[in-house]
């Protein structure tokens, strides 16, 4: 065993300095960054293109009294919901022909708004009439009723905790730890199946199977992996971290899990390696088999696929702590680290963590004994390789 371990440490730094000391796994680190920068960039431009079309600007043509009182009850409104929930007002030309000033380029505005406050007239198309006639009603509303409606002042009474209000924000934080987890683990763990295969087929593999044990060779490589999926995600969590500092400001904070920050950062941590080393596991197993990377594409389609669903039943499972669907996802190894992470975020108990970290590096270590059974059978059995896919020859005529 401790052979094994030793041969495993030296195929692990092998693989590690191979792929950590090159130009490409810089652009490995920065390739993740781009896509957000570029999602956050289109989500505010969407969002300004949503709020300008569902809120269009509408033209004020009264006398100048019953203007003020539109805009006034306007303005009012505004700092109770809110002004992307209030279409806007702008003054206009009055008096004028509400079809002419919609007619002008640079009117600015979808509907014209005239008559009196007893008596309003809304011109423009019908979509935008559709759409515009309920904020006209309550704006006018505000105007008439101004002069009688005093406005309430609500007292704030705050309090530290509520129950029902932090169940739901330890529920959210472990949803979006399962996500997190999930897409990491997907992204990092399918560069093992291209690994194995290339060195296939450079016959690299056969030199290293010649000199350790096969078993050293896929724990080496594993471990390998995981420790070039750490550096990257400590580089992530730090451009992460400070863009939060930036953007989110003093005040932000995420809501506490059940066992603590300290403890739940250790738990994700542990089972992000056993969930990266359960599928990266599997994806070694079948990168072993594969002949080529056109095998490896296929296979690796239905493996995702697979994963997906299993991430699906781990997210079911988060609303009913404790029922049977969260027993049986804490229970089968490949769910078991997305649900074990939920549960930390909501429940105290350490020593189910224990146990399913234990029950997971157990599988960890089967997944890899058939794996490597496998490659003896397939590949290396008498010297002759086996395509996982074979086709049949024609019967003899």
């Amino acid at each position: 065993m401790k052979d094994m371990m030793r041969s495993a440490m030296v195929i692990a730094r092998r693989d590690f300095s191979a792929v950590i000391f090159t130009r490409t796994f810089l652009f490995f680190l920065l390739g993740p960054l781009l896509p957000i920068l570029i999602g956050m960039a289109f989500g505010g431009l969407s969002e300004k293109i949503s709020n300008d079309s569902l809120r269009p600007a509408m033209g004020l043509s009264m006398p100048p009294a019953q203007a003020a009182r539109m805009l006034d009850a306007r303005e009012a409104i505004a700092r109770r919901i809110g002004a992307d929930h209030i279409s806007a007002l702008k003054a206009a030309p009055w008096p004028a022909d509400p079809q002419q000033l919609l007619a002008r380029s640079d009117a600015g505005y979808a509907a014209v708004v005239s008559g009196s406050v007893d008596r309003l007239v809304l011109t423009g198309q019908r979509a935008d009439i559709a759409r515009l006639e309920g904020d006209v009603r309550l704006i006018a509303s505000a105007a008439k009723m101004r002069a009688t409606l005093p406005e309430v002042r609500v007292e704030r009474n705050p309090v530290a905790l509520s129950a029902s209000g932090q169940a739901q924000a330890r529920l959210t934080t472990g949803r979006a730890a399962q996500i997190l987890m999930f897409l990491l683990t997907m992204l990092l763990a399918g560069m093992v199946l291209s690994n194995m295969v290339e060195e296939k087929n450079n016959k690299v593999i056969e030199i290293l199977a010649a000199a350790v044990p096969i078993d050293a060779v896929f724990l080496g490589k594993l471990v390998a992996m995981l420790s070039m999926s750490f550096i990257g995600i400590f580089f992530w969590a730090v451009c992460a971290l400070a863009g939060m500092g930036l953007l989110a400001g003093p005040g932000f904070a995420l809501p506490t899990p059940a066992v603590g920050w300290p403890v739940f950062l250790l738990l994700a941590l542990l089972y992000f390696a056993m969930a990266y080393c359960l599928l990266g596991s599997l994806f070694l197993g079948i990168g072993a088999q594969a002949a080529t990377v056109r095998e490896v594409q296929t296979l690796n389609m239905p493996v995702t696929m697979g994963q997906m669903v299993v991430f699906f039943f781990a997210t079911y499972a988060v609303d009913h702590m404790g029922s049977a669907p969260e027993i049986a996802a804490a229970v089968f190894p490949l769910s078991s680290p997305f649900a074990m992470i939920a549960r930390a975020a909501q429940d105290t108990a350490l020593w189910p963590h224990v146990l399913a970290l234990a029950w997971q590096a157990l599988w960890v270590a089967l997944i890899i004994r058939m794996g490597v059974w496998l490659f003896r059978r397939h590949v290396l059995h008498s010297g002759t390789k086996r395509p996982l896919f074979r086709r049949r020859s024609p019967p003899a005529s």
